[in-house]
């Protein structure tokens, strides 16, 4: 589980300097490219990599916004053989964006109805 914090970290310091950088294009594209691994038959895999990045944002020494969460989320799943995709997403009224992860057309620690409360912009 350590490792997985660790990873989780690393990712949070990459997807952060491509946000500082207003580099939105490296972010989408660097979750585009990350590769799909073989699955790795580990149980509840999702579970303790969502968890695992929640530590991270724990540590991490500033707030860590949806976006960077749900890239980092996404590439680490994808590290470890599970097909996710990075969705954003945004509502009119009140105006608000927001990205998460999804694993089989499922959000993963999201809210049940947030595919529901956002029409969604991009999935990759």
């Amino acid at each position: 589980m350590s490792f997985l914090v660790l990873r989780a970290y690393w990712n949070l310091i990459y997807f952060d300097l491509c946000l500082s950088r207003r580099n939105l294009a490296a972010l989408y594209d660097k979750v585009r490219t990350c590769p799909l691994r073989p699955s790795s038959q580990v149980p509840n895999l999702v579970g303790r990599t969502c968890a695992a990045v929640d530590i991270a944002c724990v540590w991490y020494w500033k707030e860590v916004r949806c976006l960077q969460r749900s890239a980092v989320t996404t590439c680490m799943l994808r590290h470890c053989g599970i097909p996710a995709r990075m969705v954003t997403g945004a509502r009119e009224l009140p105006f608000t964006a927001h990205a998460w992860t999804e694993v089989d057309g499922h959000a993963v620690r999201e809210r049940r109805d947030v595919q529901k409360l956002y029409a969604v912009l991009e999935r990759c």
